[in-house]
């Protein structure tokens, strides 16, 4: 082959591969308790703030926005000893917040004698959330778990007896009792308790590179630990089991410990 044409491959194959080294796309909004997906090289190394993450062999990475961040976040992208930052404004977000005074203390805090319990399973969770598969479902479109009336949204707050209380990290879907639940998104089931003290039956699910979704306060559980759960598949029912007050169902998302918006998920 003519060396003119050797060099003319070369020069096109080379120009695509760094033109690839200086491309990267972001698909969700840079907003207070948002999930992020990346795109980018799959041999990059990508950091978010001082955190490394996963990238896929596809060049797929996910992240996520806490929800009261209140500063800039910054993306580095490495390859060999080429290093490229990115610094993203992160939008703040105003959230409900309610005041109920006059309540019995009981009804605000549990009594001393589940304080053991609740911590052992609060760690067992922290466990399941901490799990960090190559999994590659993160990246695929997520559905909504069940149909309802949205009843709770994410990031509201209660402030009970003067006392500010956890904020809401979920959403919660009001639906008869009994109504079968479905995968959000496909991956595999980290836990499946039927009677946790605040949640009740409760399902994880990791979904990849420290994606996981919460299922909670269902009547049923049909999947078990370990089991690989299609989307779309049954994985339990409506119910108003743990610390609730009427048939619905709490869903949730994580990035590892950082609690986001599941609504940022289906779009």
């Amino acid at each position: 082959m003519d060396s003119k044409i050797i060099n003319k491959i070369f020069f096109v194959i080379f120009f695509s591969i760094t033109s690839q080294v200086h491309a990267i796309e972001f698909k969700g909004k840079f907003l207070q308790g948002h999930y992020i997906i990346g795109l980018t090289d799959p041999y990059a190394k990508i950091i978010i703030d001082k955190k490394e993450v996963k990238v896929s062999k596809d060049g797929y990475f996910v992240f996520g926005i806490d929800r009261d961040r209140k500063f800039d976040l910054t993306i580095t992208k490495i390859i060999g000893d080429k290093k490229e930052k990115i610094i993203k404004k992160v939008l703040k977000r105003k959230y409900n917040i309610q005041r109920i005074d006059g309540l019995e203390e009981s009804k605000v805090t549990p009594p001393e004698s589940v304080y053991k319990r609740i911590k052992e399973e609060n760690n067992k969770i922290g466990e399941a959330r901490a799990i960090n598969s190559d999994l590659p479902f993160f990246k695929n479109q997520f559905i909504m778990p069940v149909k309802g009336i949205i009843s709770g949204v994410y990031g509201s707050q209660r402030i009970l007896n003067g006392k500010p209380r956890w904020p809401h990290y979920g959403i919660d879907i009001a639906a008869k009792k009994g109504t079968k639940i479905k995968s959000s998104g496909t991956g595999v089931v980290t836990m499946a308790e039927a009677d946790l003290y605040y949640t009740g039956g409760t399902i994880i699910m990791d979904h990849g590179h420290g994606i996981s979704t919460i299922y909670s306060h269902l009547e049923t559980l049909n999947v078990k630990v370990g089991q690989k759960v299609k989307q779309g598949d049954i994985i339990g029912t409506v119910g108003s089991t743990g610390r609730s007050t009427g048939p619905h169902l709490d869903f949730r998302v994580n990035w590892f410990q950082v609690r986001l918006d599941p609504m940022s998920i289906f779009n």
